[in-house]
């Protein structure tokens, strides 16, 4: 396990847009057919990294309390199945089920989504607005799977409350950490 932190991306940047297959339905799916009129949020997670096992529940929490706020949660993957056969379609549909993501969990076969985000690890959290510019590129909040820290979601919930609450989410936000993104040869 490889261990990295997020960059920061510049904030107010336009979401790149992208079409992707939806592992749970088999159907390709677009950005623009999943976003929210008050914001979007785009976890890019995988099925074998420890750092997003132990946010699994959290994440599933997360959208189903702000799903019906009007939120809108998108999942990623973008690993390479062929180095990590965990992390492939339909083991992504599988661990999908299982957890009950309430979320469309997306396979980004070809990576040139995150490379377009500038995705560096996994778990890495964007948040963007109703205009798609981004407000939050950060971490779920303190707790890792060896720190002992309870698993609250804090910062993005801070993020989605000020959203909804229409206040200006600080600039100040915290990396995420996780497993480095398993790029193809």
């Amino acid at each position: 396990m490889a261990q990295a932190e997020s960059i920061q991306s510049m904030l107010g940047t336009i979401a790149p847009d992208f079409t992707l297959l939806n592992t749970v339905s088999g159907k390709k799916v677009s950005l623009n057919e999943l976003i929210s009129y008050k914001a979007t949020v785009m976890m890019f997670i995988c099925n074998h990294c420890p750092f997003v096992k132990h946010v699994n529940t959290e994440l599933v929490r997360l959208a189903n309390d702000y799903m019906p706020k009007g939120i809108s949660f998108i999942g990623i993957s973008s690993n390479d199945a062929v180095s990590h056969p965990e992390d492939g379609p339909e083991k992504m549909k599988m661990v999908a089920k299982n957890l009950g993501y309430p979320f469309p969990y997306l396979y980004d076969e070809s990576q040139q989504v995150a490379k377009a985000y500038e995705v560096v690890c996994t778990p890495d959290f964007y948040i963007y607005d109703k205009n798609l510019k981004l407000v939050y590129h950060g971490q779920l909040d303190d707790s890792r799977p060896s720190n002992n820290i309870p698993l609250t979601g804090k910062d993005i919930r801070s993020a989605l409350d000020d959203i909804l609450q229409g206040k200006a989410i600080p600039d100040d936000q915290t990396p995420s950490v996780g497993c480095s993104i398993k790029w193809k040869d």
